[in-house]
């Protein structure tokens, strides 16, 4: 855990940005995960979210989860359970089109809030993006454009709470997977712990830390950096003590944007094009039947699939 990379944004701008700047580059590379403190939102600001979020789940969800545990017998289990994750959620879409006023049970205050929060958050996104350009030698703003489709990205919140599990070694939080999308940002709770990534073959916990935002790369990211940069699988572990807040917003493609390796990262190096060309809606079907398998199947899965007549060079202007 003392290892784990912390990066402080808010030198960015000063004399130190080309340490800060190594410092995204190492984590990047070999984390695939770091943590942002100073990265500009403010803390009371964040305190609201955290509030709002959890008197929410008190309110309108933790006893419709602790009906369904009862209707599945889940206190009881015996054995592993490897088709269901000990989590409470529901998923906020910001872009292309908001849904955040048609959830029915959200009161008007937390509406506001979040979309408050979602706007800082793309903010944030669009940033960081420009800042991965900058160390991998692209020119500015190619991220984003690799990201836009016919209608900008896509972007989104999925809302979780990880209530106490009375059996965390036979029922995961979440189950381990990768990431199918681009850049995520996570606010995750500083009193529960419960998130691990797997570097080097073992499970490594990310430190819950107060007003931080989580980042991770998504398969996306990887494709298009041809592998310089790589998703990295994660999960949560359910704990016996408290309810984890979860909120991870997702910068992803839009449904009909073209995924496939920046051609300045191609050829460098004798590094050849390592992973197939593909329109991200369509990832997106196979991801949703095997998010908790390997990654590598699914890439390999559109290397023999012909999508040229979909395919043109991403706009530069």
């Amino acid at each position: 855990m003392a290892n784990f990379p912390v990066i402080s944004l808010e030198k960015i701008n000063g004399d130190e940005r080309g340490q800060v700047m190594e410092q995204i580059k190492d984590a990047c590379e070999n984390w695939g995960f770091f943590e942002l403190v100073n990265h500009g939102i403010a803390p009371e600001f964040m305190d609201k979210v955290e509030r709002l979020t959890k008197e929410h789940y008190r309110k309108c969800m933790e006893q419709r989860f602790n009906e369904m545990v009862a209707s599945k017998g889940l206190e009881a289990v015996q054995s592993e359970i490897d088709d269901l994750d000990w989590e409470s959620t529901f998923f906020l879409r910001h872009r292309p089109v908001s849904n955040i006023a048609e959830i029915p049970e959200l009161d008007e205050e937390y509406r506001s809030v979040m979309r408050e929060f979602a706007a800082k958050l793309e903010a944030l996104a669009e940033e960081l993006l420009d800042l991965l350009c900058e160390n991998l030698g692209l020119e500015k703003g190619y991220l984003k454009r690799a990201f836009d489709g016919s209608n900008g990205p896509t972007f989104g919140t999925k809302v979780s709470n990880y209530p106490p599990c009375p059996k965390p070694d036979l029922i995961k939080g979440l189950r381990a997977h990768t990431d199918a999308g681009g850049i995520i940002l996570l606010f995750q709770d500083d009193k529960v712990s419960g998130l691990q990534l797997l570097k080097d073959g073992a499970w490594v916990d990310v430190p819950p830390m107060r007003h931080s935002i989580v980042i991770n790369i998504g398969d996306q990211l990887e494709v298009i950096t041809n592998g310089r940069y790589k998703s990295v699988m994660h999960r949560v572990i359910a704990q016996t003590d408290g309810t984890r807040m979860s909120l991870a917003s997702f910068y992803n493609p839009g449904a009909d944007a073209v995924i496939y390796p920046a051609p300045a990262l191609v050829g460098e190096e004798s590094r050849e094009e390592l992973y197939p060309r593909f329109v991200f809606e369509d990832y997106m079907k196979l991801y949703a039947g095997v998010k908790f398998q390997a990654k590598e199947p699914r890439f390999e899965a559109f290397k023999n699939v012909d999508t040229a007549s979909n395919v043109g060079q991403i706009a530069t202007a």
